[in-house]
């Protein structure tokens, strides 16, 4: 595992300034509802760093907390290491996503955060940060918007490894995944899955062997199509009633 610190790599001027009135996803992120003024002085805060590669480390659990980190593009995932060394995924972040809110409590990271492929993000120091949410309304209201944002989606997680079973379990991941590129402005029925299927399978508490035999499943019964890493959503409307089946178990 690649452990290099992104603090390391600075972009020189210009080198990848895509700034937020610029940026298309910024409606998923900080700068939504927020003014050109309150625009400017955010982005007068916002490090741009060059890409982070494939398997580098953004943060390390322990690491203080300095900065937050929006993702404008590719996949973030989180994880902790248990005292035995086993990993368990934690999220799994798309871009628009901000990473690191888990550590305001303590001010350090209480888990890993690790590029699976090559990732674009902007560092918002969180001290600038916090004296700026004090000043601005728009912006503090807007944190705690992706604040509860983040804690719906840890009760969503919950309920799936507490209520569903395996087949359940895949089919809302996948349909979330589904949601989630489409709030990007991407297809949600042909999308690559950025992760491994170890990977999706440590973060649903299943076996890797359990995630190739739903997928043939799936396929099987004509939800969906698997090809290498591209997934095709054949039927949106199995996969979601699949993905919801816990709903009409408590009904």
């Amino acid at each position: 595992m690649t452990s290099t610190n992104i603090s390391a790599v600075r972009v020189q001027s210009g080198g990848c300034a895509i700034h937020c009135q610029e940026c298309s996803i910024s409606t998923l992120c900080i700068p939504f509802t927020l003014n050109n003024q309150e625009l400017d002085q955010l982005d007068n805060i916002i490090e741009r760093k060059k890409p982070i590669q494939k398997s580098q480390i953004m943060f390390k659990a322990g690491d203080p907390l300095r900065s937050l980190y929006a993702i404008r593009s590719g996949t973030i995932k989180t994880y902790t290491i248990s005292e035995t060394g086993d990993e368990q995924i934690t999220s799994f972040h798309l871009p628009g996503d901000l990473v690191g809110f888990d550590a305001i409590t303590d001010m350090r990271h209480p888990s890993f955060a690790q590029a699976l492929e090559t990732a674009m993000v902007c560092e918002i120091p969180f001290d600038i940060l916090d004296d700026l949410a004090g000043k601005m309304p728009k912006l503090r209201q807007q944190i705690m918007r992706l604040m509860s944002s983040e804690i719906k989606s840890d009760q969503a997680m919950i309920l799936l490894l507490s209520k569903m079973n395996a087949e359940e379990r895949l089919a809302a991941f996948i349909n979330n995944l589904s949601q989630r590129y489409s709030a990007r402005g991407f297809s949600s029925k042909e999308f690559g899955l950025t992760m491994t299927r170890g990977d999706i399978a440590n973060y649903l508490g299943l076996t890797v062997e359990t995630i190739s035999r739903l997928l043939g499943r799936f396929k099987k019964n004509g939800i969906l199509s698997v090809q290498g890493k591209f997934i095709t959503i054949t039927d949106i409307e199995k996969l979601r009633t699949l993905a919801d089946a816990t709903k009409c178990k408590s009904v």
